[in-house]
C-alpha cells in the first residue's frame, strides 16, 4: 500500500506547482527532510503554503531520517513529525534503537510514532524480523500515547493481525493512527471504520488504474475516517507522474476526492483537517 521510503540517490525532477491552491489543506505524509529536497525545501515549502497547505506530517523511516524530520518539525511552524524505523530498515532494530527512538519521541512537534509496519513485497528485512521491529514500535507507541503511521504492503493480513491485538491490549485507550497510502483494498477500510483507524489517502486515487478506490469513497461513509496525504516525494497525482511530489500538490488529492465522492471539496477539506487534528492532537491551524 506504500511506496519505499525515499532513496537519495534517485533523479527527481521537479513537479510543477498545481494551479489553484485551497484553504486549510493538511498533508499528512510527506517526506520532507528527504534529500530529494535538499536542493529547494525551503521554496517546497513555501509553494505549500501557497496552495494552502496550514499542516505537513514528516514521518521517518529510520532512526536518522527521524532526527531530521524533528529538526524540521522545530524549524518550521506548519511542520510536526513522526518517528519511527520502517520495515525496509528494520534489521536496524535493538535496544540502542528504541532507546534513541524514545528519545526522539519526546521533542516537541513529535505527534505520531511512524511510518513503521510490515512489507512483504520488497523484502528488505526478513519476515521474522519486520514483525519484531513492528511489534516493538506499537507498544512504544502505546507507552507514550502516540498514534502510529502504518505501511502495508502485501502483508494486508499479518498487519491487520497485529494492529488488532495491540488495539486490544491498550484497552480501549489506543491513540490509534494512519493505514497509509490506502489503495482501496475492502478489508482494511471495513477493518479501520469498524475500529476507528484512519485511512491516508494520495495521489493514487488519480490513476487510471484506481477505479476501484473511488467507488469506495463515493458518499460520506467512509470521509471521517480519511486523511490526505501525498508521499512526497513519491506517487505525484496523474499528470505529473516521473516528477518529484511536494506537499502543494495534496490540492489535487483533494479535488480527486472530491469528485470521487461527490461532496464539495470546502467539505473535504474542512472534514479531512478535523480528523487530522483530532488523532495528531495538532491546534487548528
Amino acid at each position: 500500500m506504500s511506496a519505499s521510503p525515499p532513496d537519495a540517490r534517485r533523479a527527481w525532477r521537479a513537479a510543477a506547482p498545481p494551479e489553484r491552491g485551497y484553504a486549510g489543506l493538511t498533508d499528512t505524509h510527506c517526506h520532507l527532510e528527504a534529500a530529494a529536497f535538499d536542493g529547494d525545501r525551503l521554496a517546497v515549502i513555501e509553494r505549500a503554503r501557497a496552495a494552502g497547505v496550514t499542516r505537513m506530517l514528516v514521518p521517518g523511516t529510520d532512526l536518522e531520517s527521524s532526527a531530521r524530520a524533528v529538526k524540521l518539525a522545530a524549524e518550521v511552524d506548519e511542520v510536526r513529525a513522526a518517528v519511527g524505523v520502517h520495515p525496509h530498515a528494520a534489521t536496524t532494530w535493538n535496544s540502542n534503537a528504541e532507546r534513541t527512538l524514545r528519545e526522539l519521541a519526546g521533542h516537541v512537534g513529535v505527534t505520531a510514532i511512524g511510518e513503521i509496519g510490515l512489507d512483504y513485497y520488497r523484502m528488505h528485512s526478513p519476515r521474522d524480523v519486520q514483525r519484531e521491529a513492528f511489534r516493538a514500535q506499537l507498544e512504544l507507541a502505546g507507552e507514550l500515547q502516540l498514534p502510529v503511521i502504518v505501511h502495508i504492503r502485501q502483508a494486508l493480513e499479518d498487519t491487520l493481525l497485529a494492529l488488532s491485538d495491540w488495539s486490544a491490549a491498550l484497552r480501549g485507550e489506543s491513540r490509534r493512527g494512519v493505514l497509509h497510502a490506502f489503495g482501496g483494498e475492502a478489508e482494511a477500510a471495513a477493518w479501520a471504520t469498524t475500529h476507528g483507524w484512519c485511512l491516508g489517502i494520495g495521489g493514487v486515487i488519480t490513476y487510471a488504474a484506481s477505479g476501484p478506490l473511488r467507488e469506495l469513497v463515493q458518499g460520506e461513509a467512509l470521509m471521517g475516517n480519511v486523511v490526505l496525504e501525498t508521499d512526497a516525494p513519491y506517487l505525484p497525482p496523474e499528470g505529473r507522474r516521473g516528477r518529484r511530489n511536494e506537499p502543494a500538490l495534496v490540492a489535487r488529492v483533494a479535488e480527486r476526492l472530491a469528485a470521487a465522492s461527490g461532496m464539495d471539496i470546502e467539505r473535504v477539506i474542512a472534514l479531512t483537517r478535523g480528523t487530522a487534528q483530532s488523532l495528531l492532537r495538532w491546534e487548528p491551524a
